[in-house]
């Protein structure tokens, strides 16, 4: 009788199991569903708003008013172009992402579910905006390159973090430390303008943000267990899953774009 009691025991356990397993696959799905997401948005804007900021036109350029701005190529900026790159609202689209981070990470668990999804697109839109300014300063074919490089290595640093079985939480402190650092480097060299300087960061910050990837792709999958029954919960657990590794795929980019971009 013992037996059978086991034997059915065993099975009640592996059902469990597969569906736990089933239910952990559909939540990073969608982690990285969101994240790829915003990742695609974020390029979409950028580019968009490269294109309506430059001109190849410099009769153009001149009928928008003020001074006739030249860029490489033959380029000119537009007057929405001198707006956004080269007004004091630059400072405003350099700022906003990091505004929108800590309102996230603050806010994002009293939200309601659509009103996180928004905020997260609408902050992917405002990162596009930021970014915009890469397409000024390196090739098309470097950007490209870098993308695809950043994407091959964050895809296997995710599933290293995915599927060891070394416990990473003690990553945590440490880079959390590198990415402060990280942030009072770069306003420092706003200042400073140091080749160097720029050059230890874009180094360190490769470092940081490729460890964050397989720290915070652990973290997320632990994280599952928690929220596991609250659909409610768990979807906005994973828009902030998605957000982290959003984060840690655009810093990653640009730290690998200043390090072997081409530049125009």
């Amino acid at each position: 009788m013992a037996q059978i009691d086991n034997r059915y025991a065993g099975r009640v356990g592996a059902r469990t199991d597969v569906a736990v397993d089933e239910g952990l696959r559909a939540y990073m799905l969608r982690v990285y569903n969101y994240m790829a997401g915003g990742v695609f948005l974020t390029g979409l804007v950028a580019y968009v708003i490269f294109t309506y900021s430059v001109t190849s036109d410099p009769a153009l350029a001149a009928s928008t008013g003020g001074k006739v701005m030249a860029l490489h190529r033959g380029m000119y900026l537009t007057a929405f172009g001198q707006a956004i790159f080269a007004s004091p609202l630059m400072w405003v689209l350099m700022f906003a992402p990091l505004g929108f981070v800590f309102f996230l990470s603050w806010r994002i668990y009293k939200m309601s579910v659509g009103a996180a999804q928004l905020a997260f697109w609408l902050f992917a839109a405002v990162m596009g905006a930021s970014l915009s300014s890469i397409f000024l300063r390196y090739t098309a074919t470097s950007i490209t390159q870098v993308f695809f490089v950043t994407a091959a290595a964050f895809g296997a640093l995710s599933i290293y973090g995915y599927t060891t079985q070394r416990d990473l939480s003690g990553w945590g402190s440490f880079l959390i430390m590198g990415v402060i650092g990280i942030l009072v480097a770069g306003l420092v060299n706003i200042w400073l303008q140091s080749g160097a300087l720029q050059f230890a960061i874009s180094v360190i910050g490769v470092l940081v943000f490729a460890g964050l990837t397989a720290y915070d792709t652990q973290q997320i999958k632990d994280n599952y267990y928690s929220v596991m029954g609250d659909a409610t919960a768990a979807a906005k657990a994973s828009i902030m899953g998605a957000l982290n590794l959003y984060l840690d795929f655009i810093n990653m980019f640009v730290m690998l774009l200043q390090l072997f971009g081409n530049r125009e």
